[in-house]
């Protein structure tokens, strides 16, 4: 069994704020990848008549307009999945700006409060969307297992990059350099 370092958190070992935020971005933007997933396959298990888009296309078409024609819509599309995606990494920047060891169930509870912060928080105080209180309970349901999928996803992206800090990405040799000078032959 290889032996894995331990990750100093809170230490003067740790990485500098850049390389945290770094980091924590990177995760996010992967936790986001999972998240979308679990959306898409609850979404199809939802009643038929609750399987209008979801929240994150909904907040866009509140801020933008809703699209009229095909052309809009496709740019809604492409504007939805990049606000997403942006805001999940965001989000995972600000969790290794914290730079706290996360778990998947510490994970999972950051999912919970980036849910609560943003459908009971700024988003309603924004007039984009009603607070989650006035969606559809299974709507509701499928929102909070995403962002606990997304934290937990996020968590363990978040070790996997700091181990690789530690291990492979790590100073050493660089044995498959070419000699200096020159190429290999």
């Amino acid at each position: 069994m290889i032996a894995r370092p331990e990750i100093s958190i809170l230490s003067d070992n740790s990485p500098k704020l850049g390389s945290r935020l770094l980091t924590g971005a990177i995760a996010g933007f992967a936790g986001t990848l999972a998240m979308t997933a679990a959306m898409r396959r609850m979404h199809e298990k939802l009643p038929a008549k609750q399987r209008y888009p979801l929240t994150p296309r909904e907040i866009v078409d509140s801020a933008a307009g809703d699209a009229g024609t095909e052309a809009e819509n496709e740019l809604s599309k492409d504007v939805t999945t990049a606000a997403h995606f942006a805001y999940g990494a965001a989000t995972g920047a600000l969790m290794g700006a914290a730079n706290v060891a996360m778990g998947p169930v510490s994970g999972g509870i950051a999912g919970v409060g980036v849910w609560l912060a943003s459908y009971m928080g700024w988003i309603p105080t924004a007039r984009l969307l009603k607070p989650a209180t006035n969606h559809p309970p299974r709507r509701n349901v499928l929102m909070i297992a995403a962002h606990i999928v997304w934290g937990v996803s996020t968590a363990r992206a978040m070790r996997e990059l700091a181990l690789a800090r530690e291990m492979i990405f790590d100073d050493g040799p660089d044995k498959d350099a070419p000699p200096e000078g020159g190429a290999e032959v």
